[in-house]
């Protein structure tokens, strides 16, 4: 089978794709055929940023081949997206079926990875912030593949003003296409809050900004890879809280809730309520490009790619 490793950190470039034999599942794991893969900002820093090579996560969604030991509720031939740790960027690859869920008839693979895994995180990281109708929420990476889908959860919530964020005032239309009532800048230097919540998918140098927008007794909630500091005299001025939120602790701690979250996500797809953005879909061997486009964070939604 094919797949794309790295040999050394650094940009896009260092990706290439080579023959490898077929992976085996372990207890717990489903081998699953690859018809699209899902293409994280986690996995991108990831190479930039690793002291050495690592294993390529990633969303995944195909057919099941075989069964690892011990699992449960699935069979061969079932069509499923799940989260794979360890060398998703192949034609076929091993996902925790503690991490997966089945794709229902009518949606295709590519409409999987784009909207599951990124529904997820977007529905917990909103629920995590304590919403209350007619409170007013601020989406940072607004145009990525979870924060267009937050701010769709966010307006389906009940929430009262719903403000993207976001680096280039070109995405301005597309996010107000999700739902967005207005659109900030990054470099802009009123974010015009304050806010009740931030949901915030960037971190690093955007947290203090985004902590310094909160309302009187709002609520951060820090989901991405990105890191950051905040300064506790920011949160103490305003009685405001930061929140984080990490989605596999969901599906290993909470099994029942991560299943119920991933019908929900279904359901309200099937209702026109939740929609996934595909930026591009690329070629798997075209990996490398496929990375520069987020890095370059140019991509509107999710990017998606294809073995």
């Amino acid at each position: 089978m094919r797949r794309v490793r790295y040999e050394v950190n650094g940009g896009p470039e260092v990706l290439f794709c080579e023959e490898a034999e077929l992976p085996r599942p372990a207890g717990g794991e489903l081998l699953v055929r690859a018809e699209a893969i899902g293409v994280t900002l986690p996995t991108v820093r990831k190479v930039r940023e690793s002291g050495e090579p690592m294993p390529l996560g990633g969303e995944v969604a195909g057919t099941v081949e075989a069964l690892g030991a011990g699992v449960t509720g699935f069979a061969v031939g079932d069509r499923v997206t799940g989260l794979c740790f360890a060398d998703a960027y192949a034609e076929v690859a091993v996902v925790p079926a503690a991490m997966a869920s089945r794709v229902p008839d009518g949606a295709s693979a590519v409409e999987a990875v784009a909207l599951v895994r990124s529904g997820l995180v977007a529905r917990g990281a909103y629920e995590a912030a304590r919403p209350e109708p007619g409170e007013s929420v601020l989406v940072t990476a607004a145009a990525s593949a979870v924060g267009g889908l937050a701010l769709q959860y966010a307006k389906a919530g009940g929430a009262g003003r719903v403000v993207a964020a976001v680096g280039d005032r070109a995405k301005a239309d597309f996010v107000r296409g999700l739902g967005a009532d207005e659109v900030v800048v990054y470099g802009d230097a009123d974010w015009a809050g304050p806010y009740d919540i931030v949901l915030d998918g960037v971190g690093g140098d955007l947290l203090s900004p985004a902590v310094r927008a909160l309302a009187p007794g709002g609520r951060l909630v820090a989901y991405g890879s990105g890191g950051g500091t905040v300064e506790a005299y920011e949160l103490l001025v305003r009685g405001a809280s930061v929140i984080g939120f990490q989605m596999r602790s969901v599906a290993l701690g909470q099994p029942a809730v991560y299943a119920a979250w991933s019908r929900e996500v279904w359901e309200l797809w099937d209702a026109g309520t939740l929609r996934a953005s595909v930026h591009e879909e690329v070629p798997l061997a075209e990996a490398a490009r496929a990375h520069a486009l987020i890095e370059e964070r140019r991509n509107l939604g999710k990017v998606v790619l294809v073995p």
